[in-house]
């Protein structure tokens, strides 16, 4: 009995584990560095991505190659910052901004609930 591809994937975890399954050569420490980055942006790109009518398995793995070809390349040339992937990095380019009399106030209430 033979697995089906479906079946295969699910059985993958980590970014190393796709790409490997997929044969793409990657470097280690973009992926070390990126890794929820990629499958994140390799999700997306599937997505996005339609399956010709009648695709079999193989042209199925090829594309899916492709697109992780292309998410894994996204992060070479690129971060995560950049990249904005997730929602934190979305909003204001990752940074929040907080007043300052927000920072003063914080602090005044700690010392004196220290000094309590």
């Amino acid at each position: 009995m033979t697995d089906s591809l479906t079946d295969r994937l699910k059985s993958l975890s980590s970014a190393e584990d796709f790409l490997t399954f997929f044969g793409v050569p990657f470097d280690e420490k973009v992926v070390h560095v990126n890794r929820l980055h990629i499958l994140k942006r390799f999700y997306q790109y599937l997505h996005k991505s339609e399956a010709a009518p009648g695709e079999d398995e193989v042209a199925t793995f090829r594309r899916y190659r492709e697109l992780l070809i292309q998410a894994h390349g996204d992060f070479i040339h690129s971060s995560a910052v950049k990249e904005k992937v997730f929602k934190v990095f979305q909003d204001a380019d990752g940074q929040k901004a907080v007043p300052v009399a927000n920072l003063r106030e914080s602090l005044a209430e700690r010392r004196r609930a220290a000094a309590a």
